[in-house]
């Protein structure tokens, strides 16, 4: 396993305003927290861990997927966090339900069984951060049947 460091750099602009420099070659995102605390010129923190989630989630599959030559293009994902008071009544993200859908339908699509029993295990941000916080997840074909 190779292992490595990823550096991201936030700098603030103005209150809750941030720019997140992700390195050369990439677009510099501003982060912002919702109205009142901040303006909502960027996304939230909960926003960009849903979208990490559901980029990842959707790079798995699609990696395991493609490893068996099968074209489910396009793949959307839906993630939603719940967010409460945790015992200690500090604010948390409570739990995660991650909605992933296939571009065509099942039949469509070989070893599928498989590659859903495992594509999970190689999300790392999903096995990350689901040790902290319950995600559920559901894929669905392009014709609305559930598959898991």
């Amino acid at each position: 396993m190779s292992e490595k460091s990823i550096t991201v750099e936030l700098t603030q602009q103005e209150d809750y305003r941030f720019d997140i420099n992700f390195g050369a070659g990439i677009p510099v995102l501003t982060g912002d927290e919702p109205v009142p605390l901040g303006t909502g010129q960027g996304p939230s923190p909960v926003q960009l861990l849903c979208a990490a989630v559901g980029n990842c989630l959707s790079d798995s599959l699609l990696f395991a997927l493609r490893k068996f030559k099968q074209a489910p293009d396009p793949i959307r994902c839906s993630v939603q966090a719940s967010v409460g008071r945790n015992a200690d009544a500090r604010m948390r993200v409570l739990e995660m339900t991650a909605t992933l859908t296939l571009g065509v339908p099942a039949a469509q699509l070989e070893h599928l069984d498989r590659v859903l029993s495992q594509f999970e295990a190689f999300c790392t941000v999903t096995q990350s951060v689901g040790q902290g916080i319950p995600i559920a997840v559901q894929v669905f074909d392009s014709t609305g049947a559930r598959l898991k």
